[in-house]
């Protein structure tokens, strides 16, 4: 399933609190992209088409609530980015950011422990 960006911010206002009315939706998602009522709303009825959502009654209020994880979706488009940037290889992917945007001391020493521990397996 493809979820656009625009879509992803009403999936992040959800990861982050759930459920979510149409109106919540619309004033969090809304407000910090500068988007009006109708455009939000189009966003979720693509998401319940998609069945990325889902729609539920709860205590007499109509809320929305994620069908996907965030971490299976971080999962796919993380890797959709790599094998259409990098043919599926991560070292290439590091090479570039590194290259492109200084790592912090910290960022480095997280790096060498992740390897580490991988080369430890």
């Amino acid at each position: 399933m493809h979820i656009t960006a625009a879509e992803a911010h009403v999936m992040e206002a959800l990861w982050r609190r759930q459920p979510m009315s149409a109106d919540d939706l619309v004033a969090e998602v809304g407000a910090s992209q500068a988007w009006g009522e109708a455009t939000v709303k189009t966003l979720i009825n693509r998401l319940l088409k998609k069945k990325a959502i889902k729609s539920e009654r709860a205590e007499g209020k109509h809320g929305y609530r994620p069908l996907i994880d965030r971490s299976v979706y971080v999962h796919s488009e993380s890797q959709g980015l790599l094998d259409r940037l990098f043919e599926g290889q991560l070292a290439p992917l590091i090479s570039h950011f590194a290259q492109h945007r200084p790592l912090k001391a910290d960022e480095v020493e997280r790096l060498k422990k992740l390897i580490d521990g991988m080369a430890e397996k």
